[in-house]
């Protein structure tokens, strides 16, 4: 396919494809589907080799927020069933890093809903930062905590963090449709304020919200322009109680298209795979990392998802390999640009599951892709919309029960 071998060429040469290009990967058909991730995980391979780097995700303070983001399970107004806490103590919330760390995750996202953090907030933040690294040598540790204000990157920065995480979730012109509270504009300028500290800034988007084949492509061309080290790519999960709940717009083969048509417009980033990809990917996950060279480890903010040694067995089943703390994840000509990550000089990453709903950017509750109509579905067909005959996979979004904020054990 002419297509596909021209964006391998552009991707191993870091050449932007045009929009017409990427808008043509996501209409491929299934038919072709093996031929795009084959061509999209040439690239990966590239730049990234077989390595799989580990992320883990500490709830910080969980629900209650006061933005209406429409995916999001923490939201202003969300009924969903979620966990509800207040700040988790410094050393609550090592302990509950400790966990991840020791089911082989290289970095901490540190994520609290809200619309943004207090100076107050800053210091306790800054205080857990460093609360794990001095008990965990090599660690990244990524913040989360929504919009920034001024000066608050820098002193992230100086406690020790080595990225901070703010997504644009969806394209410029869609996003008044998803959010009211702020403005994309805001999330942008929040992305700008982490790079300008010498944070790695990791920012990415949530398929599935109802948006248009145009609007993933905007949002992706948006990034590239933005230049974040990571790209977290999300897939919706419909918590009941939220705005978003009847939205079932993926399929596996969806989520395949969408993450190799990120690696074709960001190649040398960390892409990661992160909220819903048990719900959307399912038994397709071992072939999204041919195209993601980065995955959340163990549950997400609200939601938990599959078990930590699942992860490692499906990594290991794959042909993968975890990447340890000793490696540098991005490419040398980026990692040596000026963010930093954790005792690498430049090395990138961050986080974003969308799922659970933290403040601006932070996680989210769900993704998916665009809606495709259905009505040429014959008998037996399996809905693009639900991604089964059956109906919506209702049963695969479970609410997080363990972990940060609860006495039970963590996921990991």
């Amino acid at each position: 396919m002419d297509l596909l071998n021209t964006l391998v060429d552009k991707g191993l040469r870091r050449e932007t494809p045009t929009r017409e290009e990427a808008l043509a990967v996501l209409g491929t058909s299934d038919d072709d589907l093996l031929d795009v991730v084959a061509a999209a995980g040439k690239v990966r391979r590239h730049w990234f080799g077989r390595r799989v780097k580990l992320n883990y995700l500490v709830n910080l303070k969980s629900g209650l927020c006061p933005e209406d983001c429409s995916y999001c399970s923490q939201r202003l107004g969300s009924k969903a069933g979620i966990l509800k806490y207040t700040w988790l103590k410094p050393e609550q919330a090592s302990d509950a890093a400790a966990a991840g760390l020791a089911g082989g995750a290289k970095r901490v996202c540190l994520v609290a809903s809200g619309r943004g953090p207090t100076d107050r907030d800053v210091d306790r933040v800054s205080d857990t930062i460093k609360a794990i690294k001095e008990g965990n040598e090599g660690v990244e540790v990524c913040a989360c905590l929504g919009l920034l204000s001024e000066g608050q990157a820098e002193r992230l920065r100086e406690a020790g963090a080595d990225a901070y995480n703010h997504n644009l979730n969806t394209s410029e012109s869609a996003y008044g449709d998803i959010t009211t509270t702020h403005t994309y504009a805001d999330r942008v300028d929040t992305v700008q304020k982490a790079h300008a500290a010498g944070l790695s800034a990791c920012s990415g988007l949530i398929a599935g919200m109802g948006e248009s084949d145009a609007d993933l492509v905007d949002v992706v061309f948006a990034l590239r322009e933005l230049d974040p080290d990571s790209v977290p790519v999300n897939f919706l999960i419909p918590f009941e109680g939220t705005p978003l709940a009847k939205e079932w717009n993926l399929t596996p083969q969806r989520c395949l298209r969408i993450l190799a048509m990120v690696r074709f417009v960001c190649p040398d980033a960390e892409v990661r795979i992160a909220g819903g990809r048990e719900v959307h990917l399912r038994t397709m996950q071992p072939l999204a990392l041919h195209l993601a060279n980065s995955v959340f480890l163990g549950d997400y903010l609200t939601s938990e998802g599959q078990a930590g040694r699942a992860d490692l067995e499906m990594i290991a089943d794959a042909g993968f390999e975890v990447e340890g703390t000793d490696r540098v994840t991005l490419p040398e000509h980026r990692a040596g640009a000026g963010a930093s990550g954790c005792g690498s000089p430049g090395e990138g990453g961050g986080c974003g599951p969308h799922e659970g709903g933290g403040g601006c950017g932070s996680a989210s509750s769900g993704t998916g892709a665009c809606v495709d109509t259905e009505a040429d579905a014959g008998p037996g067909a399996v809905s693009e919309r639900t991604g089964r005959s059956g109906g919506p996979r209702t049963d695969l979004v479970a609410v997080r029960r363990r972990g940060a904020g609860t006495d039970l054990a963590p996921n990991a």
